[in-house]
């Protein structure tokens, strides 16, 4: 059976958004990208909302010659296109990328049966459709990437009026001085 992961970048604060719906604050260097593509290695299937795909579909068409780009952005590019992408979406007409669905609903039932179905593991991105995975009690894990920024407003990464759980699993601090907290959903 797959997890359900919730995966973000996220200020001290809690915003995963600016004010201004930027995510330019969020630092990556070489080593916060290794590991995220190790993150990402067994995750068979993504789930985003609209916005979050907008901005992730960029990897669909990251095709760097070797030498252009470091191996590890390379390979990110290719587990992003291996997996299975479902964008929920009552205003996205289309998709621009390979192995992608649309639904225009989030219905925690299919979800359930998504999970019990699949072996590799699931991400969900973006804070509202996670916002509704969390309310209906299917979330399993949340990594944060905790950013030394406040950023004083903006989107929160969780939703409020709500209650979860949480049991620490790993934590792993960068030079930058993000930490990285994995919790798992105490039921």
């Amino acid at each position: 059976m797959a997890k359900l992961i919730y995966a973000a970048n996220v200020s001290l604060d809690g915003y995963m958004e600016d004010e201004h719906g930027n995510i330019e604050w969020t630092t990556s260097d070489d080593e916060e990208f290794a590991f995220w593509t190790d993150f990402q290695r067994p995750i068979g299937t993504y789930l985003y909302g609209r916005r979050m795909y907008e901005s992730m579909v960029y990897w669909e068409t990251a095709r760097a010659k070797p030498g252009d780009q470091p191996e590890v952005i390379r390979e990110f590019a290719q587990i992003w296109r291996a997996a299975e992408k479902i964008v929920y979406s009552r205003t996205l007409q289309e998709v621009s990328s390979a192995r992608t669905r649309i639904e225009r609903e989030f219905d925690p039932d299919a979800i359930r049966r998504l999970k019990e179905s699949l072996g590799a593991d699931i991400t969900i991105g973006g804070p509202e459709l996670a916002g509704q995975a969390m309310s209906a009690g299917l979330i399993d894990e949340c990594h944060l990437l905790l950013n030394p920024i406040v950023l004083g407003g903006g989107k929160q990464a969780l939703p409020d009026n709500l209650r979860m759980r949480l049991e620490l699993l790993g934590e792993r601090r960068f030079r930058s001085g993000v930490v990285h907290l994995h919790y798992r959903v105490i039921v």
